[in-house]
């Protein structure tokens, strides 16, 4: 690389992100590529107030993703919002144009979807959310998507769409078949923890798919292996809202 050449710059924004999947793919990607003036940086944040500062000490930056638990609160510092972002309500890709203005998009809704869908079977008509964070959003945008009835299970349900845990019992599960987990219950280095469920009524007639990725089968989706469920991780969704995070940012 010649002195001479810019480096492009592109991050993760988020809160204790020093796990960051975003940070070790891109850096492979960039690497494969042969591009030698891209690099990948995690800006970790006490406060979303404080990205003024990362805009500022960082005239380079091409794009960035946005994870927990800023993909709601970065909403005032952007110019502009892709249609499906602000159906979603959160952003976890931002675009600097060329204008100078920051766009945000959701590639959160399109991971899922794509690595969702063909795990899907007739019986998977009813699902239950865990979790009411900025990801659960794109969840349940891709779910009313594909006409799948939902509801959001939260520690302290305060809208029309939101159960508790101990709400979830055997009829809700004899006729609810596929389980999202949004929270962060079970991510390494805690992994014996998961959501509070009665597994026991889990069957193989039930889809539970995790967002974590680490570790690669987490206690929530082995208590479902167990009972001969079949089990998803995030792994594969993270992969492909960062390629298409890439294609944004290319386009």
């Amino acid at each position: 690389m010649t002195k001479n050449t810019e480096i492009k710059l592109f991050g993760l924004l988020g809160k204790n992100i020093s796990y960051s999947f975003s940070r070790g793919y891109f850096k492979d990607k960039f690497k494969q590529l042969g591009l030698d003036n891209f690099k990948y940086l995690n800006f970790d944040l006490n406060e979303i107030k404080d990205f003024k500062d990362v805009l500022e000490n960082n005239p380079n930056i091409k794009g960035l993703n946005i994870t927990i638990p800023y993909k709601e609160e970065i909403f005032p510092f952007l110019d502009k919002i892709d249609a499906t972002a602000k159906k979603i309500g959160a952003v976890n890709t931002i675009k600097f144009t060329k204008r100078g203005n920051l766009k945000g998009f959701n590639t959160d809704a399109f991971g899922f979807e794509n690595s969702l869908l063909p795990l899907l079977k007739s019986n998977h008509k009813k699902a239950v959310i865990l979790g009411t964070g900025g990801a659960s959003k794109a969840i349940a945008f891709v779910l009313k998507k594909n006409n799948i009835k939902f509801k959001f299970v939260s520690r302290n349900p305060t809208k029309k769409k939101e159960i508790s845990y101990s709400d979830i019992n055997k009829e809700l599960l004899l006729e609810t078949h596929l389980i999202v987990n949004c929270t962060p219950l079970g991510t390494s280095p805690n992994v014996e923890l998961c959501p509070k469920l009665p597994y026991q009524y889990l069957s193989k007639n039930h889809l539970l798919y995790d967002l974590i990725y680490n570790p690669e089968v987490t206690t929530f989706l082995s208590k479902g292996k167990e009972k001969g469920a079949t089990i998803k991780n995030g792994l594969e969704m993270l992969q492909l809202q960062a390629e298409e995070s890439w294609r944004i940012w290319n386009s």
